[in-house]
């Protein structure tokens, strides 16, 4: 049976945060190649050869900031997030200075013992997303949702943003 899970939605007063400032999408790619280089230096061949393929799916889990799909309805916006593998513990909402925040960190330990051999390696990854929040979101009654890997924001609209658009008829002077 799956649960769903409620998130806290906090309100601090410190700046927002500053989009691409802590996605680096290239780094989790130097540091694998890094690590090729070291491994060459320190016996590489007396282990087991890393694939390309290997190389592919380590570089793949690192994480970049996720794709969101964002749709309004007459009611809320939902903001709705894949982050596959994260824990709702390792999720954190703000709403921060007129915008949410959204982070996420995950964190990946693997060990491997053979006869002639022994790795343990340790990866980590963070992300983070900011979203400058519409007028006529009601910022108290923002509510998060965390189910199967999905996160679920849902932003209410104020009673006034959600009355329809009232037609002006135009006179002639």
């Amino acid at each position: 049976m799956v649960t769903e899970t409620k998130l806290p939605v906090t309100k601090t007063s410190t700046a927002p945060a500053v989009p691409g400032e802590t996605w680096r999408p290239f780094q989790a790619l130097r540091n694998e190649i890094d690590q090729i280089f070291d491994d060459f230096g320190n016996g590489f061949w007396n282990r087991p050869f890393r694939s390309l393929a290997r190389l592919e799916r380590d570089i793949s889990k690192s994480l970049a900031a996720p794709a969101v799909d964002i749709a309004e309805g007459d009611k809320a916006y939902e903001i709705t997030a894949e982050l596959p593998g994260l824990d709702e513990k390792n999720i954190d909402i703000k709403l921060v200075n007129g915008g949410l925040t959204i982070k996420g960190e995950k964190r990946e330990e693997t060990e491997e013992k053979k006869k002639d051999y022994y790795v343990s390696e340790r990866r980590y990854g963070t992300f983070e997303r900011y979203f400058t929040l519409p007028e006529g979101v009601n910022a108290d009654k923002i509510e998060a949702t965390f189910k199967n890997g999905v996160l679920k924001v849902v932003l209410p609209k104020t009673e006034e943003a959600q009355k329809p658009a009232k037609t002006i008829n135009v006179k002639a002077a």
